[in-house]
């Protein structure tokens, strides 16, 4: 009669990524999105220096960064960017707070549905940017008609997100939660909240871009402050230096705050898997 001799189980360890789904660490991924941008910065000076573009149609990075530098030790650009800041914060406030209670309030009441959403989609065919004209008369050439546009720009994408977001919740969750005794307001914390918050923050990071350009606009308008203003003053004395650190400051400004909503929306939805680039 042979001893059985007792077989230690291997330990199996759990493999670091899923299957299919390479892994890439923060480095790695952070350095392949700026390789595209640092060849193009590259190319550019180069072109610069080389002759190639003239330097009164678009100078060298390097001198647009020491114009930047300069600015920024003085003071001038700093206070420019604060009041465009302060522009964008408040039109994003009223333009964004608005769309997402009439955007809540068409996609959860049939009523709200039959008397908002009807208007909204026939303004939203006209370009918000052409309506300068209109609010000059309206609101006056001061920080009212920049504010506005702030807010034209933001609350039209926010708006149809929020409604989407919330009708294309499947009803069926909904209905579950009903048989499960959870009350209207339980309903929209558990249920509508967490099944709209996707296309909520995508409408927030579209908001925000037609924010900024929208800036862009009504800074050109009477301003006497602003990163619009300091690049039409620029235009006047030919200094294409500044102009180009104006554009370049406002596509930081859109690419930041797009990089902080991804931020808040991955921290905010943990719960949700998307599909990743292979």
């Amino acid at each position: 009669m042979t001893r059985a001799t007792a077989v230690r189980p291997t330990p199996v360890t759990a493999p670091a990524t899923a299957p299919g789904v390479p892994g890439r660490s923060g480095r790695g991924l952070a350095w392949r999105r700026s390789t595209t941008p640092l060849l193009l910065v590259l190319g550019w000076e180069l072109a610069a220096r080389s002759g190639l573009l003239a330097a009164e149609k678009l100078p060298a990075p390097s001198t647009v960064l020491a114009t930047g530098w300069r600015l920024t030790r003085d003071g001038t650009l700093l206070t420019h960017l604060l009041d465009s800041l302060t522009r964008a914060g408040i039109g994003l406030l009223i333009g964004g707070g608005l769309a997402v209670l009439l955007g809540a309030l068409a996609g959860l009441l049939r009523i709200g549905d039959d008397l908002v959403d009807p208007p909204v989609q026939m303004a939203r065919m006209l370009p918000h940017l052409g309506l300068v004209p209109l609010l000059i008369i309206w609101v006056g050439i001061g920080e009212s008609l920049k504010i506005s546009l702030v807010a034209l720009g933001a609350f039209f994408p926010l708006y149809f997100n929020t409604y989407a977001g919330i009708r294309d919740i499947d009803e069926r969750l909904v209905e579950a939660a009903r048989t499960c005794g959870l009350g209207a307001l339980a309903r929209l914390r558990h249920v509508v909240l967490p099944g709209a918050l996707p296309a909520l923050f995508l409408g927030l990071r579209l908001a925000i871009g037609a924010a900024w350009l929208s800036l862009v606009v009504g800074e050109q308008v009477n301003a006497q402050t602003g990163v619009g203003f300091l690049m039409m003053e620029a235009r006047e004395f030919s200094q294409t230096d500044v102009v180009v650190l104006g554009l370049l400051v406002y596509a930081l400004l859109g690419l930041l705050s797009d990089v902080a909503i991804r931020i808040v929306e991955r921290r905010t939805l943990t719960w949700r898997r998307g599909l990743r680039a292979g």
